[in-house]
């Protein structure tokens, strides 16, 4: 009986740590450099910041995505 409580908090766990690290990637993912939104034919619009630091890529084939 105790055996079954330890793995299933350990899946639990393991399963939680993976989650944490997916998003992580993620959400780096999903910024672009200057550089990456002016090759794909867009502009920096840094009057649109929503996050502090940060522009959006205005046109080409990274439109609307954060700029950093």
């Amino acid at each position: 009986m105790r055996i079954r409580r330890f793995l299933a908090a350990a899946i639990a766990a393991a399963a939680f740590a993976g989650l944490g690290l997916t998003g992580a990637v993620t959400a780096h993912a999903a910024s672009l450099t200057p550089g990456e939104c002016t090759s794909g034919g867009g502009t920096v619009d840094w009057s649109k910041q929503q996050i502090p630091h940060t522009g959006t890529c205005v046109g080409g084939t990274q439109d609307g995505k954060i700029v950093d």
